[in-house]
């Protein structure tokens, strides 16, 4: 084979460029690795609103990387060509989770991985993280954030709820405030002492406090 037999390139040349059991086993190794990410998300998905269509992406990724990179190895014309198509590509869908970034690159990676035969790496690599994920993931924290919002009638009142507030909380940091005749809001970063939370039932029916609502939240908050 010449320089020049390296770049001619012809359609029924690249049918038997890749063989049909090594197309076979990575697709099957993508599949099987891509259920593993898709299992792992959906069990450590902390988010608002699970997306089962991200899910199913993540899983398809997988697969279609490998796909792709595996036709890149076969052609040295094909890999010069994909550089230029995938180079137009663009993603616009916002991406509502940080840790959603992640799982997108572990995806591409196991495809890229595998295709290039390097499957102890891949299976290895993926077990590893996946392990790392949910032991992390499923950590219990015993200092669970709440936010606490209090609507109160005058400046007394207030500073009554405080008071409470203060007596039954392990900690309370006040987050924001909004006045206006006649009403006061109040919006507290708690820590509770234990899970009971009758206190609210009780801060609820002090005078001059209108409502008492509690959130639980993840702890990232602006302010």
């Amino acid at each position: 084979m010449t320089f020049s037999d390296i770049f001619k390139s012809s359609f029924l040349e690249n049918v038997t460029s890749v063989s049909l059991i090594d197309m076979a086993v990575a697709l099957v190794l993508a599949f099987g690795l891509g259920l593993f990410i898709h299992l792992v998300y959906k069990k450590t998905y902390a988010g608002v609103m699970y997306s089962s269509g991200f899910s199913l992406t993540l899983l398809a990724l997988t697969m279609i990387t490998t796909l792709v990179i595996l036709a890149v190895t076969s052609n040295v014309v094909l890999s010069l060509g994909m550089v230029g198509a995938l180079s137009i590509v663009r993603f616009r869908t916002a991406i509502k989770e940080p840790t959603d970034i992640a799982f997108l690159f572990w995806s591409i990676a196991v495809g890229i991985v595998l295709a290039a035969g390097m499957i102890p790496l891949a299976v290895g690599g993926s077990v590893v993280i996946g392990i790392i994920i949910l032991v992390f993931a499923n950590r219990k924290s015993s200092d669970n954030p709440y936010i606490i919002v209090i609507s109160c009638s005058d400046h007394d009142s207030e500073l009554r709820a405080k008071e409470f507030l203060e007596k039954q909380v392990a900690r309370a940091v006040i987050k924001s405030k909004s006045a206006q005749k006649g009403a006061i809001e109040l919006n507290y970063d708690i820590r509770l002492k234990d899970d009971n939370t009758d206190f609210i039932n009780i801060l609820s029916e002090m005078n001059g406090v209108n409502s008492a609502v509690l959130v639980s939240y993840n702890g990232d908050y602006l302010g």
